[in-house]
């Protein structure tokens, strides 16, 4: 139990601490803040992460958790700021910081009484008429975007959009009416249309679900109609053509957005930024795998060569993205090893030599591996148990066992709602990139597919 503060002498120093999200921070969050600095000598203010808001079902946050930090910081009240990322962070906190007043708004009357035991609990008086809840509503419209391609992934795309505010989906294009048609009837809010010119004059952004081949061609079209673009991974199989997107995108203040899943999976994105914090030391080694084992029928599209089938274009992207995270888009040396058949590869492991890490990646279609994500460190070591590219769940594993950590998270429905979230906010907050996944590891990508296609320094097996 923490010490009596009536005790501690006069020069001691009183410290509060308080939570929060802080989006659109408004004066309410100001007069609060300030409150709370007022019933001790130091603030510490604990700035709620995306990926723990996301964990309690608030999937409208329209600033991400460095941008709710810096607004925090410019108010001048916080003495330190601390990122909230997990259940029962606030009793380490108070501990760790030896606290002596948790302070929150009195609309949590009660809900924190518990810390009674830690400290002493003071619930604030809000400020009347204003919510950041109320400012959405007043500065947001719904996004309106449309669907083009409507085949299996663009089925699940309507129900996770609908969990996310700022967003509906009102829209459908298909080369094949029938695709668009059997989309649209299990969808009420969606309209379909048979011309892209139509489809384009009813929709602020698109999100493209076609093959791979066709990304190129809808994406170069939707920036030129004026719409932000979220694009299914991989954005396009070509190191050039990712260049030129991105920068026409750029050129026409359009946001263009590669949808990879895992890059907004909330513990992946937790365990990328505590990689880089050094909780594991160096990172001198990365492996990354994954593998569906599907009969090979040629009428599927992952088994044409003519559409771009195969391991390595339908699923290289995911284990690609740890290793360009993590050890940088300058390798110095790659070689990819392949099983091939009728002319897809059914397996293919790849290996990046860094000048002070080597990392490796194995995709398969035709083969089963386990996939596991390990990342060694010279302090320890990050383990992340299949199916990695949407895990819940990671270990820290260190030399002294005693100090192995468990990490759980929450991991909802498909998991496009994160990153419709992140490319709903980057719209909205006007950003055209997203630091879960930076245009230059998407053109990295588009690289490696690339010389992939080439069969550079490629061996089969």
């Amino acid at each position: 139990m923490k010490h009596d503060s009536s005790f501690v002498g006069s020069t001691a120093m009183k410290k509060v601490i308080t939570y929060g999200t802080y989006d659109l921070l408004h004066q309410g969050h100001v007069n609060l803040l300030r409150r709370a600095k007022a019933l001790g000598d130091y603030l510490i203010v604990g700035v709620t992460n995306d990926n723990f808001d996301r964990e309690r079902g608030k999937l409208n946050v329209l600033n991400n958790v460095l941008e709710r930090v810096e607004a925090v910081r410019a108010t001048g009240l916080a003495d330190k700021i601390i990122i909230e990322d997990y259940v029962g962070q606030k009793i380490d906190d108070i501990q760790k910081y030896d606290v002596d007043v948790f302070a929150v708004g009195s609309d949590w009357d009660g809900k924190f009484d518990y810390l009674k035991e830690f400290c002493e609990v003071v619930y604030l008086p809000r400020t009347e008429g204003i919510s950041s809840t109320m400012l959405r509503e007043e500065m947001t419209t719904d996004v309106r975007l449309g669907i083009i391609g409507c085949g299996r992934m663009a089925h699940r795309f309507p129900a996770e959009a609908n969990v996310v505010s700022g967003v509906t989906v009102t829209a459908a294009y298909d080369i094949n009416s029938e695709a668009s048609h059997s989309l649209a009837e299990q969808n009420e809010t969606i309209t379909v249309y048979d011309s892209l010119e139509n489809f384009y004059q009813a929709v602020d952004a698109v999100y493209i679900a076609t093959p791979h081949l066709t990304h190129n061609d809808y994406i170069r079209q939707s920036i030129a109609a004026g719409k932000h673009v979220l694009c299914e991974t991989p954005l396009v199989l070509n190191g050039g053509e990712a260049k030129a997107v991105y920068a026409l995108a750029k050129q026409r203040g359009m946001l263009l957005m590669e949808a990879n899943k895992t890059a907004h999976c909330p513990a992946f994105n937790h365990l990328m930024v505590m990689i880089k914090s050094g909780v594991i030391g160096e990172v001198v080694d990365v492996e990354a795998s994954l593998s569906k084992l599907w009969d090979d029928d040629m009428t599927l599209r992952e088994f044409d060569p003519r559409q771009a089938g195969g391991s390595m274009y339908e699923l290289g992207s995911y284990p690609l993205l740890p290793i360009l995270k993590l050890c940088g888009i300058n390798y110095e040396n790659l070689n990819l090893y392949s099983r091939m058949k009728d002319g897809v590869d059914m397996y293919t492991k790849g290996v990046l030599r860094y000048r002070n890490a080597v990392c490796s990646f194995k995709v398969g279609l035709g083969v089963k591996t386990e996939g596991n994500l390990v990342i060694s460190g010279t302090k320890g070591y990050a383990y992340v148990p299949a199916p990695w590219w949407k895990t819940d769940y990671f270990e820290l594993r260190y030399e002294d066992q005693n100090q192995n950590k468990k990490f759980f998270y929450k991991w909802d429905g498909a998991g496009l709602r994160y990153e419709i979230q992140e490319f709903i906010s980057c719209i909205v907050n006007h950003r055209q990139s997203t630091a879960r996944l930076r245009r230059r590891e998407s053109i990295a990508m588009a690289e490696i597919m690339q010389q992939f296609g080439e069969r550079k320094n490629l061996i089969g097996i």
